[in-house]
């Protein structure tokens, strides 16, 4: 994976260094906002090439198969990969909003009540927007809402 010119990490979401805080260190300052930024850059830059494996797969593994079960599992695997390729559409615009929130010094804090999400949970999931405490909230309302 290629290196950023701003950074001597390598970056890929499924190997990548987690951020090592400094005692006293400002919460989302410079450098931590570029640690992020090249995480979901390299996530992102992932998920398109699953994208481009997909549309090949797809072109090269189409085949009219004369028996109705052969093609009814093409049919069945093709709709499979399509809706994981749909979620992970949905996921790449997430990431886009969150680029967005880095540029505009919004990141890494609460959109409910404003505290900082935390290093941590954040490279867990770097298209966080609620803490810890908001999304167990959120997720018990859910419940007493949808059943």
């Amino acid at each position: 994976m290629p290196k950023s010119s701003s950074t001597a990490e390598s970056y890929s979401i499924s190997n990548f260094t987690p951020y090592k805080e400094k005692k006293g260190e400002e919460y989302m300052n410079e450098k931590q906002l570029e640690h992020f930024r090249q995480l979901l850059l390299a996530w992102r830059r992932e998920l398109m090439e699953e994208v481009d494996r997909t549309m090949s797969h797809l072109k090269d593994e189409a085949a009219n198969f004369p028996d109705p079960a052969d093609r009814a599992s093409q049919e069945e695997e093709f709709s499979l990969e399509l809706r994981t390729r749909d979620r992970e559409r949905k996921l790449i615009k997430k990431i886009d909003s969150t680029l967005e929130l880095i540029e505009n010094d919004d990141y890494g804090f609460c959109h409910a009540c404003g505290v900082e999400i935390g290093i941590r949970r954040l490279e867990a999931r770097p298209t966080a927007t609620l803490c810890v405490d908001c999304k167990t909230l959120d997720e018990i309302k859910e419940k007493q809402v949808g059943g």
